[in-house]
């Protein structure tokens, strides 16, 4: 099958979305499949070095197009510019292309797909396949940055229901990100459920002493709540920081690090700067091979989103926090993706907004108590290699290309959400959920502090 992937970022980017391309697209050239990526010559860092308009890597062509651009520290300004620049440049090669059986399209720019449903309109492909990582324009409503009504409002919500209806397939990152886009007018049997992943064998536990990274960060000796990757603008850190601030003098041994950057990062650090938290630092990203050390340098890792924005992101570091084997301390709506994933798994707690000083007590009951540490976080590693592996989803991605094809084989039916059975999940899950502090019945009163492994919330069917 001839499969043409369209996405801003691509290897070596270190852009997520480009990160799990490149895993998927290898993985469908290994198979056997033809495929292209149709990709920015510019990289979500500027400076990141120059990379050729063309090339082979892992059996995949790639084709690199439009200008450098600016990257995404520029600024708003300059990421619209990206935006409209790789707009223009791919829009004709897609829409008019010709050479492919399947167009799958990302998220990045926003919009993106309008180019995949009009090459399926014009049988240039057979299929367009929409590829959901974020929601555009729902993320922007949500944040306030458009309204609804507004004109803009308007035209972007017809823009966005043009690029789903008519899709072959679309594929989403959980029920409640599906049921964001079933409201946009595509037929529920259309949408199909593949969670982003991480590999077992690129981030697998290691032990705080043997990691390289903690002591080239000086962190031997600390309790290190770490967060990772991109600081957006979907994520809410207010409950961090309170917490960094009750911890301070109480207990100076925790340390809360960040390790990325964002559109956030300096408004936390000017906040952290405000409180005069001696307890918070932070460090730039790291090259996708180092995170077999980042990712376990972290004791428990941090998590958030909000509540608005349930179904219109989906943070994907959780499933790489999973493969570390570490706990997991969530913030966020009570039902959503990343809260259902650490209570289903046992690795770790979830919080409501406003739960500052119940995120803290936790951090202080986590540190004190490394066999409950150990436990969430072998807990946390089983669940990842059950659903958020690697060759799990890319399994399920060849079985909708087979379908699509006409084939049944090469994998589950595509059209069904991915569950995980239950008679796979560890029985040691409920009865690890059973001897947390908070199970056994007890009510949290008035903190939405959620204990891993208890009843997952309703979702959306």
């Amino acid at each position: 099958m001839r499969i043409l992937f369209v996405n801003q970022y691509y290897w070596p980017d270190l852009a997520s979305t480009g990160q799990h391309l490149t895993d998927l697209a290898e993985h469908l050239a290994a198979e056997g499949h033809e495929v292209r990526v149709l990709c920015s010559r510019g990289q979500y860092l500027a400076g990141g070095g120059s990379t050729p308009r063309r090339e082979v890597r892992g059996g995949v062509a790639i084709q690199r197009v439009g200008p450098r651009g600016f990257g995404q520290r520029r600024g708003i300004l300059a990421r619209l510019t990206d935006y409209a620049l790789f707009h223009g440049a791919v829009g004709p090669r897609v829409a008019l292309g010709g050479w492919v059986d399947v167009v799958v399209t990302l998220t990045t720019p926003p919009l993106v797909g309008l180019w995949g449903a009009l090459a399926q309109k014009l049988g240039r492909t057979k299929a367009h396949v929409p590829w959901f990582m974020d929601l555009h324009p729902e993320a922007e409503f949500e944040l306030g940055l458009v309204r609804r009504t507004s004109a803009l409002g308007r035209m972007l919500r017809a823009f966005a229901a043009l690029e789903t209806r008519s899709a072959r397939r679309a594929v989403v990152l959980g029920s409640y990100q599906g049921a964001r886009v079933e409201a946009r007018g595509l037929p529920k049997e259309r949408l199909v459920e593949i969670p982003v992943w991480s590999s077992k064998e690129d981030v697998e536990p290691c032990a705080p002493k043997d990691n390289p990274l903690r002591a080239e960060y000086g962190w031997q000796g600390r309790f290190v709540v770490l967060y990772s990757g991109n600081a957006g603008l979907v994520h809410r850190f207010d409950e961090l920081l309170e917490a960094a601030e009750i911890l301070a003098a109480r207990a100076p041994e925790v340390l809360f690090a960040f390790v990325g950057g964002g559109p956030r990062r300096a408004e936390i650090e000017a906040e952290a700067k405000r409180r005069k938290l001696p307890n918070v630092e932070f460090r730039g990203y790291v090259p996708r091979e180092a995170l077999r050390h980042s990712l376990p340098a972290g004791d428990v890792h941090f998590v958030s989103l909000e509540p608005a924005q349930t179904g219109v992101a989906v943070p994907g570091k959780l499933y790489g926090i999973l493969a570390a084997g570490r706990p997991v301390l969530f913030v966020g709506a009570e039902r959503c993706e990343s809260a259902d994933a650490v209570r289903d798994g046992a690795a770790g707690f979830t919080f409501g907004p406003g739960e500052g000083a119940a995120l803290a007590k936790a951090i202080l009951e986590l540190r004190a108590d490394r066999e409950l540490r150990e436990r969430l976080g072998a807990n946390a590693r089983r669940a990842f290699l059950l659903r958020y592996e690697r060759r799990v989803a890319c399994a399920m991605w060849s079985g909708l290309l087979a379908e699509l094809g006409g084939s049944r084989t090469g994998g589950p039916a595509a059209a069904q959400p991915l569950q995980m059975p239950r008679d796979r999940r560890s029985r040691g899950l409920e009865e690890t959920a059973a001897a947390l502090p908070g199970a056994g019945g007890r009510e949290a009163g008035r903190s939405r502090r959620t204990p891993a492994g208890s009843p997952a919330a309703e979702r959306p069917r």
